[in-house]
């Protein structure tokens, strides 16, 4: 049976493909991550203009910066069930309406605790990644579901690139038309809304959750097996539970200070500050899946041994990329060294989940759920570095160099050990639940 017949998940990955179902799903779901990501951080790269309209200070830029983070760790185990539950599709387009209304709705905010409540609201669509995961996982074979994972998680993270570039213009456009800078960060963000809205259209029209058909008419029932949380005994979890905090939750931190650190350390406008923000996502075009690519190679020739080793390398040159970029005196080498940083990020978000399928087979989605929340824990805990009035943002970024660097030793000595497991099978679809 062709792969282009076959209800059954696709065993290759024909990226330029959109004649089956399984490769319609891949390019929606990736592409409804983008634009949740699009309208999660669509926001960042305008708060120097947001600061001065709402007069915030410091520390309630960095309260901001903790709630838009925050709400998507909680939102990311709902999700989770509710994919199990109403299956990806009727998810995902439930999440983008309802996403897309604090989203419509921000520019009404007045004062800094409107604009904080509303900041929260939008951090729920950060859950988008869950599906977009659960659904590819879905989708495709085991032989290549890590590939086709970390392509749609990277093109997906791809969003808070685009956005640090393209909303500035909106912006710019909005004000070429004669409205204020007040009205235009305001208007601005009324279309990632749309575009919101317009995916969920796309979902509903083009995909299915799984290859034979929607859950409802496959008759798709629920695991019932009672969850083992035995498992958090397990160091290893810990260990990359940390390391998923110091790279993709260092990478959603940086999408929403990045902006404001160019435009008040080098004096860049706003529109120059978020392209530059912009080329730090636009990485995970590509690097997001290197880190997956070379983990397997590592893997395949030294064990899961190597898987770690991988993982701990790019964790320290991670951290010693973010000392370079604190200590960066001049634009240019301030974007050499963040060019850096960045590649060894990204390929450690997809090192990371190069062994979290491996952790504990039975257990799959649990630890997945554990590690990806690790994600955005650090991401909310780097923002009180940036909200203290007291520490800058060159220090905030040396200090979290520093941690990073102390993770990756931990995560060296960190024995990542494959437990043999009674029979071989295929990961089950929560294998990649969290980012």
């Amino acid at each position: 049976m062709s792969a282009i017949s076959s209800n059954q998940p696709l065993s290759k990955l024909p990226l330029f493909s959109l004649n089956n179902v399984q490769m319609r799903t891949f390019h929606t779901t990736w592409l409804m991550f983008f634009v949740c990501f699009f309208g999660w951080f669509g926001l960042a790269p305008l708060m120097p203009t947001i600061r001065e309209d709402l007069g915030l200070t410091k520390s309630q830029v960095g309260n901001i910066i903790i709630a838009s983070v925050s709400g998507t760790i909680i939102a990311r185990l709902i999700i989770g069930k509710l994919c199990d539950t109403w299956g990806p599709r009727k998810t995902a387009i439930r999440l983008l309406i309802a996403g897309s209304l604090p989203v419509f709705l921000v520019g009404l905010s007045k004062d800094y605790t409107s604009f904080l409540l509303f900041r929260l609201a939008i951090s729920v669509i950060g859950a988008s990644f869950v599906i977009t995961q659960y659904h590819t996982s879905m989708m495709f074979a085991a032989n290549i579901k890590g590939t086709a994972n970390a392509v749609t998680g990277g093109w997906g993270n791809l969003g808070g690139g685009v956005t640090n570039m393209v909303m500035p213009l909106i912006f710019t456009a909005i004000i070429g038309f004669g409205y204020t800078k007040a009205e235009a960060w305001r208007y601005a963000m009324i279309v990632p809304g749309i575009m919101m809205l317009i995916v969920a259209f796309l979902y509903s029209r083009y995909t299915k959750d799984t290859p034979a058909g929607n859950f409802d008419e496959i008759g798709h029932h629920k695991n019932k097996s009672r969850t083992d949380w035995s498992i958090l005994a397990d160091w290893r979890i810990w260990a990359l539970t940390m390391a998923y905090g110091m790279c993709f939750g260092m990478e959603i931190t940086f999408d929403n200070v990045a902006s404001l650190h160019f435009t008040d350390t080098f004096h860049l406008s706003q529109s120059s500050a978020g392209f530059w923000a912009g080329i730090f996502g636009f990485m995970n075009i590509f690097a997001r899946a290197l880190g997956g690519f070379v983990s397997d190679k590592v893997g395949a020739r030294f064990g899961m041994k190597g898987k770690g080793s991988l993982l701990a390398l790019v964790l320290l040159l991670e951290g010693c990329g973010l000392l370079l970029f604190a200590q960066a005196g001049s634009l240019i080498f301030a974007i050499i060294s963040m060019l850096s940083f960045a590649l060894f990020l990204k390929m450690a978000n997809g090192a990371t989940y190069g062994i979290v399928p491996f952790i504990n087979e039975k257990n799959v989605g649990l630890v997945s759920g554990i590690v990806g929340a690790g994600g955005n824990l650090g991401g909310m805990l780097f923002g009180f570095l940036f909200k203290s009035e007291s520490i800058s943002y060159v220090q905030a970024f040396t200090y979290i160099g520093c941690i990073v660097i102390a993770v990756s030793v931990i995560v060296m000595l960190t024995r990542f050990i494959k437990k043999p497991a009674a029979a071989t099978k295929e990961i089950t679809p929560q294998m990649a639940f969290a980012e």
